[in-house]
């Protein structure tokens, strides 16, 4: 394997992966998979239990909900129903509260005139916000028991000048948010799972990381509430895509050999260089939509 190529990803997934490959177990890291074949959905729950373990796979200390699904990509409205009510399961599942009754904010991360980055303003645009009618004219004033909910998509610093931090946090004080879930798109370390992945995490997120842009991280320890991280990945490094191929023409040679040959082919611009599938216009539509219709069960649901 090529380590000294640190190629990111946002998924707990396949940096528990990495270590697999090599054989290498991490001291601190558990990981229980389930199947539904039925709906041929894959769940992966990677915990980050120890100090240790937060060190060997680079990320905090928390839960880390992977769900696989091959058929995310498909126009099947059906079927991402079915997904949105498996997701509201999974993100209900980390989410602890003391309350049955919260206020919550949502926040759309990213650009939305850049496709790729797109994933957090649609899925605000897809969601059922109610705070403001339940503050004019109470809770029964919508058709079934939901929670208080509002949502913002704060655009990035060369929009506003500001981190989106700064926003979000001026905003969980004003409205006393209980909760507050983060969508946005992320950064994979294989093809495969582009668009067709969603991860839930209870650590929160660093915005931008995932293409090298490194803003404050959106979290408990930054809020002061618990932070719901929902993302997809939706880009893959394209030093990536070359170190896969070569790796399955050079598979017979040895760690030092594939190093070389790595070091001679891949161009030191092409770990700037992210790669997004082609009909990613539609597949952000999509599962924008799926990710607001798996929200808005869970916030209809009795806690």
């Amino acid at each position: 394997m090529f380590r000294d190529y640190d190629i990111h990803t946002d998924l707990a997934l396949e940096d528990k992966e990495r270590f697999e490959s090599d054989n290498v177990e991490i001291s601190g890291v558990s990981v229980e998979e389930f199947v539904d074949e039925e709906r041929e959905i894959r769940v992966t729950e990677v915990k980050i239990l120890t100090e240790n373990g937060a060190k060997s796979m680079k990320k905090p200390i928390g839960t880390y909900i992977t769900m696989e699904m091959a058929n995310l990509v498909l126009p099947d409205e059906e079927y991402h129903h079915e997904v949105a009510k498996e997701l509201a399961k999974h993100i209900g599942g980390v989410l602890k509260l003391d309350k049955t009754d919260y206020t919550a904010l949502v926040v759309g991360l990213g650009n939305r005139d850049v496709t790729p980055d797109a994933l957090g303003p649609h899925t605000i645009e897809c969601l059922n916000v109610t705070r403001h009618i339940v503050r004019e004219y109470g809770k029964y004033a919508v058709e079934e028991k939901t929670q208080m909910v509002s949502a913002i998509a704060p655009g990035v610093m060369a929009q506003t000048g500001m981190e989106s931090y700064e926003i979000i946090k001026g905003i969980v004080d004003t409205i006393e948010a209980d909760v507050v879930f983060v969508v946005d798109a992320l950064a994979a370390r294989n093809t495969k799972r582009l668009n067709r992945t969603i991860q839930i995490a209870d650590t929160g997120i660093h915005p931008g990381s995932g293409v090298g842009n490194h803003r404050n991280e959106i979290s408990k320890e930054t809020l002061g509430v618990p932070v719901i991280a929902i993302g997809v990945p939706t880009v893959v490094d394209a030093a990536t895509i070359v170190r896969d191929t070569m790796e399955n023409l050079v598979s017979s040679l040895d760690n030092n050999d594939k190093y070389e040959i790595m070091q001679d082919l891949i161009a030191p611009h092409l770990y700037g260089m992210f790669v997004t599938p082609k009909d990613i216009d539609e597949s952000i539509d999509r599962i924008g939509a799926t990710i607001a219709e798996g929200l808005n069960i869970l916030f209809s649901q009795e806690t």
